[in-house]
């Protein structure tokens, strides 16, 4: 049985910085590509960032580009999400997701139905 769990939530303040960490278990971590997630407080969940299995593919949403940066360790069967320049309007459950995936790309690495396997989420907020 596949279970990711997330970590690093908290609340911080607007300018600060998180890093979120998701571990998977009970799978093949190396095979799949990995993505982040978030709901914000009465909204929809929207994509946030992907990465290819190997790393060496990786995708983001506008709204967090050139602030947060996904990245992965195969032998630690993690995937993190550092964020950077953090606003209110990133407050948000944070979940990771994993799936197999060829060929990533930012339209298949934003798609729901793409992954296999989904964590509870992290919840971060960002206020002053």
């Amino acid at each position: 049985q596949v279970q990711l769990v997330e970590s690093g939530g908290g609340l911080v303040q607007p300018g600060g910085s998180l890093r979120l960490s998701c571990t998977v278990s009970g799978g093949s971590f190396s095979m799949y590509a990995m993505g982040w997630f978030r709901q914000p407080p009465g909204k929809d969940r929207e994509f946030v960032a992907a990465i290819s299995y190997s790393g060496g593919s990786k995708f983001y949403e506008n709204a967090v580009k050139g602030r947060f940066t996904i990245s992965r360790d195969n032998a630690e069967d993690t995937v993190y999400l550092q964020m950077n320049g953090l606003k209110p309007e990133d407050t948000a459950v944070y979940s990771c997701a994993a799936g197999v995936i060829n060929g990533l790309t930012y339209y298949s690495g934003r798609l729901y139905r793409s992954y296999d396997y989904w964590g509870q989420g992290t919840p971060v907020t960002v206020s002053s």
